[in-house]
């Protein structure tokens, strides 16, 4: 199954139109909860933010048989501009996509964090979300993310410590947040996603500036967005500036608007090329 995903993603990339192929790839029921013998473990965690001055929580993943014993890659998946930490689990259900991806040995062992991306004291998503202050939050996230959220997450779990094995990816806001931050921190993510990814995407030419830099750098990027999404001029401005310029990556032009169930097909597919060669 793997190496028929790799070979339509691998399509995908070279192609300006897709459409019925890309839902095949994911079967009917990968979102489905099924009567496992083993399952990950979803925790809500708490860490102190430098960056924000309080106390922030986040969702965290542990795989099926965890053990302290074995050093985990780790994927920051970001959520929306209306969300905040429980988004994904509440409406993309990652922890079943995942569980039922691990039962099928589809995947390699990886802690996920589920962060609130919206680095502010009060970052509920309540009143205006569109609020000036509330954007300029996603923004500083970027520092959040980097000084004090993976910081805590090496110090207690037992995770690896290399851009090779962290990645980041998100969905509309947080796809844009995934493109920015993780292109913009080649020296602490290797792999990068953006699903959907939202008008506070950067411009190609600021994503990527250093184009050779990319090609060695990157494992993996991914774009994706709907068809039907009024989003999709930032997913394919990005896709043609890194054709023109001949950085690697996957382009995933979906059936689809802008809505979760566009979001869980890409995390099912995304999340089985990590930390694989």
């Amino acid at each position: 199954m793997m190496k028929y995903v790799l070979r339509c993603l691998l399509t995908i990339a070279s192609m300006a139109t897709v459409q019925s192929q890309a839902q095949s790839l994911a079967p009917k029921g990968f979102d489905t909860q099924k009567n496992l013998s083993v399952t990950g473990k979803i925790d809500t965690i708490t860490y102190p933010s430098k960056t924000v001055g309080t106390e922030r929580k986040a969702l965290i993943y542990t795989p099926p048989s965890y053990s302290s014993n074995i050093k985990y890659p780790v994927l920051y998946l970001l959520h929306g501009i209306g969300g905040d930490e429980k988004e994904w689990f509440t409406h993309g259900v990652p922890h079943i996509i995942l569980d039922n991806l691990y039962a099928e040995g589809k995947l390699e062992p990886m802690i996920v964090v589920l962060p609130n991306g919206r680095a502010m004291q009060d970052d509920r998503a309540t009143g205006n979300i569109m609020q000036e202050d509330k954007v300029k939050a996603f923004a500083t996230f970027e520092r959040d993310l980097i000084d004090d959220l993976i910081p805590f997450i090496e110090q207690h779990y037992s995770v690896e410590s290399t851009p090779q094995k962290r990645a980041i990816a998100g969905l509309s806001m947080g796809g844009g947040q995934s493109l920015n931050f993780g292109l913009g921190n080649l020296d602490i993510f290797a792999w990068v996603g953006g699903f959907s990814s939202a008008p506070n995407t950067k411009s190609p030419e600021q994503l990527v500036p250093d184009t050779e830099l990319a090609k060695k750098q990157l494992k993996l990027l991914w774009i994706s967005c709907g068809d039907q999404d009024r989003l999709l001029p930032f997913s394919s401005r990005t896709h043609d500036y890194l054709n023109e310029h001949k950085v690697p990556h996957m382009y995933l032009y979906e059936l689809g608007g802008h809505d979760f169930r566009v979001w869980k097909h890409d995390l099912y597919l995304f999340s089985q090329l990590l930390f694989k060669d």
